[in-house]
């Protein structure tokens, strides 16, 4: 099923806890690199999935989604940082390990990839960042993606 609206999001964001993240980087100037770093500090288990990469910031780094699952189980989300004609592999490869969810990053659309997901019953989402909603939800950023002007020093409470 397709979260469209920003409290479907939230709940994904709520009820998730670990996240394998397709594309992953170790150069600090990609963004993949940035939301990996996020999401670490964030209260997310981020697990790189990067054939490229022996480990990215003191986390082993897998060559694919299945190595991944072997060790650790299901993800609840499969975040994905990869050219648009690779996400249907993606997509396959988050059904077979049991994935929960598939979050299609800024302009990573492939309507091939979105249908798989959506027909194996998976949560998706798309040409959304899981950071910026993060934020937003969390009080750094308002809807349209800028600071919120909110200050506090307490994080938002969490279902995790």
């Amino acid at each position: 099923m397709r979260l469209e609206t920003p409290l479907k999001r939230r709940d994904l964001l709520d009820r998730s806890q670990r996240v394998a993240m397709v594309g992953a980087s170790a150069n600090v100037l990609r963004p993949s690199y940035f939301v990996f770093r996020y999401l670490q500090t964030h209260g997310f288990e981020v697990t790189p999935i990067n054939p490229g990469y022996p480990e990215i910031e003191g986390r082993r780094c897998y060559p694919t989604l299945e190595a991944y699952a072997h060790e650790h189980g299901a993800p609840d989300i499969v975040d994905v940082f990869r050219k648009p004609h690779d996400c249907p592999q993606v997509v396959r490869e988050a059904i077979a390990v049991g994935a929960k969810a598939v979050w299609f990053q800024y302009g990573v659309i492939n309507d091939e990839a979105i249908r798989l997901a959506e027909e194996a019953d998976l949560d998706v989402v798309v040409d959304r960042c899981m950071k910026v909603e993060h934020a937003r939800f969390d009080g750094g950023l308002s809807i349209a993606g800028f600071d919120s002007g909110v200050l506090s020093s307490r994080r938002r409470r969490s279902v995790r």
